[in-house]
C-alpha cells in the first residue's frame, strides 16, 4: 500500500485515525497502530511481513542480550551486525554479487532470483539503531516487545522513511498526547506532501522516462538535459513528498518525526547538500559509522577515507548495481576535494556563492544521471550527450517538442519554485497559514482527481 493510493487515502488513513481517537490508553493505541502497520505492509508483502516480524524479534533480543551480559557485549553487537546486514545482503545483494563473480571468473554460478521486500533497508537500519543506542547506554533495552515491533514497523516511516533513530522516539512510544491541533497540521502536511508527489514528481517522472527509455538516436544534447533536470525534481519532489507525508501522519498520531530535507538544492557545496538532502539517512551513516571510525578527529587524511567508505556504503545502500556504488563513491570523492580546497571553507561573497550553488548543482546532477541510469555505459553516454550532443536528427527534436506541453513546462517552472526557500518568511506569517488551509482542499481535490484517473503513481525509494 502506498500513501499516494485511494485505498490510503479514502479508506486506511480515516478509519485508522477514528479508531486511535476512540482510544484513550497509549497501550491501546499502541496495539491499534501495530495491527494497522502490519496490515499495511502485508497488503503488498503477504509473505515478508513475517521477515520483519523476525527480525524485530531478533534485534530485540539481541538488545535484551548486550544489557544483561555486558562484558560481552562487543562481540554480540558484532554478531548483531553480521546478522542484520547478513539478511540485508541474501534479499539485496545476492544476486549482483553472484552475476558479478560470474563476470569476472567466467563461471556460471546460478544467479539467486528473490524477491527485494518492499523497505528493507530502511526497516533493518531502523532495527540497527535501537541495538546501537542500548550498546551505547543511550537507551535502556525494551521489555515490551511491542513497542519494538511497532517502532520498527510503524506504517509512516516504515517503507521509505525517514529513518527514525530509536533514541529520538522511545518516549513517544509509552507516552505521547494526540490533539486536534498536531492532528490538524498533520493533515495539512500530508496534503502538501501528496502534492508534492502526485501534481509535481508524477509528471516530471512521466518526462524523464520517456527520455531515459528513448533510443540513441532519440537523444540529443537538448533531450539529454530534459531528461536529467526533470528526474532531478521527480526524485526530490518524490521523496520530500514522501518524507512530509510522514511527517504529517506522524503528527496525526501524536509522534515527531525529525525533517528529512532543508531545500538541498539551494546547496552552495556537496557538503551542504548533505545536510540538507536525505538528513536521516545521512545522519544514521554519521552517527554509526562515521564517528566510530574516527569522524574527522584523527587528521585530514583520515578524515577523507572516512568520508569516503560511508558514501560508498550510502551508494550500496540504496542498491546491488554498478551506478549506485559509483554514485556513492563520486560524491565521496568531491567530498574529499572539498576538504583540501579553501574556496569551501571561507566566507564568500555573492558572485563566490552563485559560483558555489551552480557547482554543488552541476556536480548533483550529473550524480543523479548515474542514479537514473540502468547501466554505467547508459550512465556516460548521457552525459556525453549533455555536453557534446548537438545534432538534430527528426526523432530526437520529435521526442524533444512532445516533451515540452504546457502542463510540463508549468509543472517544471513550479518545482523549481518550490526548491527555494522564500517561502519560509512567507511562513511565519499568519496570511501563510491561512492561505496554506484555504488551499489544502483545493490540492487535496487535484491529487483525489489525478489518483482516479491516472495509473503512472512509482515511489523511486520503494526500491530500496
Amino acid at each position: 500500500m502506498v500513501f499516494s493510493s485511494l485505498v490510503f487515502v479514502s479508506i486506511f488513513l480515516p478509519v485508522t485515525l477514528l479508531a486511535s481517537w476512540a482510544l484513550r490508553p497509549v497501550w491501546a493505541k499502541n496495539a491499534l497502530l501495530l495491527a494497522a502497520s502490519l496490515l499495511f505492509y502485508a497488503y503488498g508483502e503477504p509473505v515478508y511481513v513475517f521477515l520483519m516480524i523476525g527480525s524485530a524479534f531478533m534485534n530485540y533480543l539481541w538488545a535484551r542480550l548486550i544489557e544483561r551480559y555486558r562484558q560481552q557485549a562487543r562481540i554480540m553487537l558484532a554478531l548483531s551486525v553480521v546478522m542484520n546486514l547478513g539478511i540485508l545482503g541474501v534479499y539485496k545483494y545476492a544476486g549482483f554479487l553472484v552475476e558479478l563473480w560470474n563476470g569476472c571468473t567466467g563461471t556460471a554460478v546460478p544467479v539467486p532470483r528473490l524477491a527485494l521486500p518492499i523497505g528493507i533497508s530502511f526497516f533493518t537500519f531502523q532495527a540497527m539503531s535501537y541495538v546501537f543506542d542500548v550498546y551505547r547506554r543511550e537507551v535502556a533495552s525494551q521489555k515490551n516487545f511491542v513497542h519494538i515491533l511497532l517502532y520498527i514497523s510503524f506504517f509512516p516511516q516504515l517503507i521509505a522513511g525517514p529513518i527514525v533513530k530509536y533514541h529520538d522516539i522511545d518516549r513517544e512510544l509509552a507516552e505521547r498526547h494526540q490533539t486536534l491541533n498536531g492532528t490538524a497540521e498533520g493533515f495539512r502536511r500530508f496534503i502538501f506532501g501528496l502534492a508534492k508527489k502526485v501534481l509535481i514528481a508524477n509528471i516530471m517522472g512521466a518526462a524523464a522516462d520517456a527520455c531515459f527509455g528513448a533510443g540513441t538516436l532519440q537523444v540529443n544534447a537538448a533531450v539529454a538535459w530534459i531528461g536529467a533536470a526533470s528526474y532531478m525534481l521527480q526524485i526530490y519532489f518524490d521523496f520530500s513528498g514522501y518524507s512530509d507525508m510522514a511527517i504529517g501522519l506522524g503528527w496525526m498520531f501524536g509522534f515527531h518525526f525529525k525533517e528529512n530535507f532543508r531545500h538541498p538544492y539551494t546547496a552552495v557545496s556537496v557538503r551542504d547538500f548533505w545536510k540538507r538532502w536525505h538528513i536521516s539517512l545521512s545522519g544514521w551513516f554519521k552517527e554509526y559509522l562515521y564517528i566510530p571510525l574516527g569522524g574527522n578527529r584523527k587528521g585530514r587524511v583520515r578524515t577523507c577515507i572516512n568520508k569516503f567508505i560511508v558514501f560508498l556504503c550510502t551508494g550500496i545502500w540504496h542498491g546491488a548495481n554498478v551506478t549506485f556504488l559509483f554514485w556513492g563513491a563520486y560524491h565521496g570523492f568531491f567530498l574529499m576535494l572539498e576538504e583540501y580546497l579553501p574556496f569551501f571553507k571561507r566566507e564568500r561573497k555573492s558572485w563566490g556563492r552563485c559560483v558555489s550553488h551552480i557547482y554543488a548543482l552541476m556536480v548533483v546532477l550529473i550524480g543523479f544521471v548515474f542514479f537514473r541510469a540502468d547501466t554505467m555505459g547508459q550512465g556516460l553516454f548521457w552525459v556525453r550527450e549533455m555536453f557534446t550532443g548537438f545534432h538534430f536528427e527528426p526523432e530526437a527534436m520529435r521526442l524533444c517538442l512532445s516533451l515540452l506541453t504546457p502542463l510540463n513546462i508549468t509543472v517544471f517552472a513550479a518545482g523549481i519554485a518550490a526548491c527555494l526557500p522564500f517561502g519560509e518568511r512567507f511562513r511565519e506569517k499568519k496570511a501563510a497559514m491561512v492561505f496554506s488551509w484555504a488551499v489544502s482542499p483545493l490540492l487535496l481535490f487535484l491529487c483525489m482527481l489525478s489518483l482516479a484517473g491516472g495509473t503512472y503513481n512509482p515511489f523511486i525509494y520503494f526500491r530500496f
